[in-house]
């Protein structure tokens, strides 16, 4: 027998301006296309798997800076532009989304970090599975046309490098799970544009939204509880009672601070280090990507995980 997991539960349903894809750097490509345009900013802050997928595809690319309050500061759009907007950590509401979206003819709401984040009217809004959901993959674009020619994608099969679910279980996130993991990582590095897996399918159709958002909230008001005093940003800025995140955004200026997480056994991320490479040292995109931790929040962590993590950063 395989796998028996409940059923009817997938969060963005139907088949009229939806997309169903396998990674969210293929789903804004996608989204792009279905607009019909041939240029794009692109934020500097963002993961360099978005650039490299636009270069790859011969698309035209600008792009924009943003000041400490992650307001785009330098977009000069022609009316056929495409711009890409980001919920970053999650931790900004649907209105704000939509004020980012609504001086543009085309926007693209990049959602990969914001799962339950309403879909923005008169954009394309873009989600990620695997950031949310215990999936290997998979993603969705939701709004006018999303759907056009998902058809011509062929289909993903993710089941091959799918072990890292459940070595993960047995062997913990280090070591073997960790090795399983890269190998999906691998793949969805070198895969084109392609149907969502029915494994991922099936599993984004058994997830428990309800307990999956409640306990990102909890974790991240007592996240913030604990850590909102020395954190250099205010992660609550642009939140409401709707808002659910992906992690606690920390931001202390010490380089150090992640190397003592490592050696702690807390694998927190650090992401886009790339940044720092490539913007000046005074550049509000350096400073964050320098110094952010996206403490993790999600629905595995309670008070007492956070408890221990905040001690050891505190210390």
């Amino acid at each position: 027998m395989e796998l028996q997991l409940p059923k009817g539960r997938e969060w963005y349903k139907g088949d009229n301006d939806i997309a169903r894809l396998n990674t969210g750097r293929m789903g804004i490509w996608h989204a792009f296309r279905v607009t019909g345009c041939k240029r794009i900013w692109i934020p500097v802050y963002q993961c360099d798997s978005i650039r490299e997928t636009f270069e790859k595809k011969g698309v035209e690319i600008c792009f924009y800076h943003q000041d400490k309050n992650f307001n785009p500061i330098d977009i000069k759009a022609r009316v056929d532009d495409v711009v890409l907007v980001v919920n970053y950590y999650g931790i900004m509401s649907s209105e704000r989304m939509a004020e980012l979206a609504k001086p543009y003819k085309h926007a693209i709401v990049d959602c990969a970090q914001a799962f339950f984040c309403k879909p923005i009217e008169g954009a394309l809004t873009v989600y990620s599975c695997r950031k949310f959901v215990g999936a290997p993959d998979g993603c969705y674009v939701v709004g006018k046309d999303a759907h056009k020619y998902v058809d011509e994608y062929p289909q993903c099969y993710s089941s091959d490098t799918a072990a890292f679910l459940l070595m993960r279980i047995e062997y913990g996130c280090e070591g073997k799970g960790y090795e399983a993991r890269g190998l999906n990582e691998h793949r969805i590095d070198a895969e084109d544009c392609m149907k969502m897996s029915k494994l991922t399918r099936t599993l984004m159709d058994a997830e428990d939204y309800a307990h999956n958002q409640q306990k990102r909230k909890e974790n991240f008001a007592y996240a913030h509880q604990l850590l909102g005093g020395i954190n250099k940003i205010d992660p609550t800025r642009y939140m409401n009672d709707g808002t659910i995140p992906m992690v606690y955004p920390l931001v202390v200026e010490d380089d150090e601070l992640i190397k003592r997480l490592f050696a702690a056994k807390h694998f927190q991320g650090h992401w886009w280090s790339y940044i720092c490479d490539e913007q000046p040292k005074d550049s509000f995109e350096h400073w964050i990507s320098r110094y952010v931790i996206p403490i993790t929040i999600d629905q595995r962590y309670g008070k007492e995980e956070l408890d221990y993590l905040a001690n050891i950063i505190k210390k």
